[in-house]
C-alpha cells in the first residue's frame, strides 16, 4: 500500500478574474474548489493513473470535513486525524495572475494529534510505500520528518521525500528511496544559482552522497533530472504544451514516477513517466488525467528517441 503525508492539507479556492484591481470589488470568471497539499494531489494523481493509496494527515473544522468527503468521491482512502480547534486552511489561488496566491495558516496540532499519527505510522508494513510531503505547521515539532524516518528505519519501508531545506537535508542519513527537490531549491541547499539540466547534476550527485538513493529534480520549463541509484543519469527538456495551471505539477511528478517504478521496476521508465505526469498537470485545469499523462508520455518518447536533449546522460 502506498500511504501519503500532508500535515497541513488545504481547499485550493481557484479562481480567474478579469482585469483584477486592488482596492476595488473584483468578481470571479471562473472558480473551483478542490482539495489540496502536496500529498494529498500525489493520492489523486495515484488514482488517476490507477493506483490505490491511503492519505494520512490532519483535518480541522468544515474545511477539513470537505476535504475528506471530495476525496472519499473519488474513491480515495483518507484516514485524517481529527483536529478540535481551527479549520483546515484555505489557499486562494488567482489563476488569472500566474503565480499569485493567498495561503491559510492551518490549525494548531497539539502533541496528542502528532502521537496518533505515529501509531498510525508504526503499522506500516515491510513493501509499503511512504510519501512525506510539503511543509510542516508551526506548531509541530521541525524534526517531524527525522522522528518518522527513525521509526521506520529498517523496516523495508520505501520512502519518498518532497521537502525543502533542512526538512529535506535531515532525513538523508535515513536513505529515502526518492527525494524530489526543485531546481531552485536544491540550488538553495548548497548556495548556487541552478538554471541548466547539466548544472544540476553534480549537487544532485551530493544529496545521494549524503544518504539520497534517488534523486529527481523538476524544472518547470527546463523539463527534469534523475540522478539514480544504479549510476545512470536521466535528463529530458519539458515536453512541448500550454502552461495552463503549475498548482501540483511537482506532486504529480511524484505520483508518475512512483507509478511507472511499481508498473516496470525501471528508473527510465519511471523518470519518463514522472516528466509525463507532471507537464500533463500543467496543461490541465486541475491534476492530470490517465489519458492526458499517457498522451504526454506519447509524445515524450517519441521525441526521446529522435533528440539529445532527451534520454541517459551517462
Amino acid at each position: 500500500m502506498i500511504y501519503t503525508v500532508t500535515f497541513n492539507p488545504s481547499l485550493d479556492y481557484i479562481v480567474s478574474v478579469d482585469d483584477f484591481q486592488l482596492g476595488l470589488t473584483n468578481r470571479t470568471s471562473f472558480e473551483k474548489i478542490y482539495p489540496g497539499g502536496k500529498g494529498v494531489n500525489v493520492s489523486i494523481v495515484l488514482k488517476n493513473l490507477g493506483l490505490e493509496s491511503t492519505a494520512l494527515g490532519f483535518a480541522a473544522g468544515f474545511t477539513g470535513d470537505e476535504i475528506i468527503r471530495q476525496l472519499k468521491s473519488i474513491g480515495i482512502k483518507a484516514e485524517f486525524i481529527p483536529v478540535d480547534k481551527g479549520i483546515s486552511r484555505i489557499n486562494v489561488k488567482l489563476k488569472s495572475i500566474e503565480g499569485t496566491e493567498i495561503n491559510g495558516s492551518g490549525p494548531d496540532i497539539s502533541e496528542e494529534k502528532v502521537e496518533m499519527l505515529m501509531r498510525r505510522l508504526h503499522s506500516l508494513k515491510e513493501g509499503d510505500t511512504l510519501v512525506l510531503a510539503g511543509s510542516i505547521p508551526p506548531s509541530m515539532p521541525d524534526d517531524i520528518y527525522q522522528e518518522i524516518l527513525n521509526v521506520l528505519e529498517g523496516k523495508g519501508i520505501q520512502v519518498v521525500v518532497d521537502a525543502t531545506k533542512e526538512l529535506l537535508t535531515k532525513v538523508l542519513k535515513y536513505h529515502p528511496f526518492l527525494i524530489k527537490p526543485n531546481n531552485h531549491e536544491l540550488g538553495e541547499i548548497f548556495h548556487v544559482k541552478l538554471n541548466t539540466r547539466q548544472e544540476v547534476i553534480p549537487y544532485g550527485k551530493k544529496l545521494q552522497e549524503m544518504g539520497a538513493r534517488n534523486v529527481l529534480v523538476s524544472m518547470a520549463g527546463e523539463g527534469a533530472v534523475l540522478i539514480a541509484e544504479d549510476g545512470k543519469i536521466f535528463m529530458s527538456q519539458a515536453p512541448k504544451g500550454k502552461l495552463i495551471n503549475g498548482v501540483g505539477a511537482g506532486d504529480s511528478m511524484v505520483a508518475g514516477f512512483l507509478a511507472g517504478w511499481m508498473e516496470k521496476q525501471n528508473y527510465e521508465h519511471a523518470f519518463y513517466m514522472g516528466l509525463s505526469a507532471g507537464s500533463a498537470s500543467a496543461f490541465s485545469e486541475y491534476l492530470a488525467s490517465k489519458d492526458a499523462v499517457m498522451s504526454v508520455y506519447k509524445q515524450v518518447m517519441k521525441e526521446e528517441k529522435k533528440d539529445e536533449n532527451y534520454g541517459f546522460a551517462g
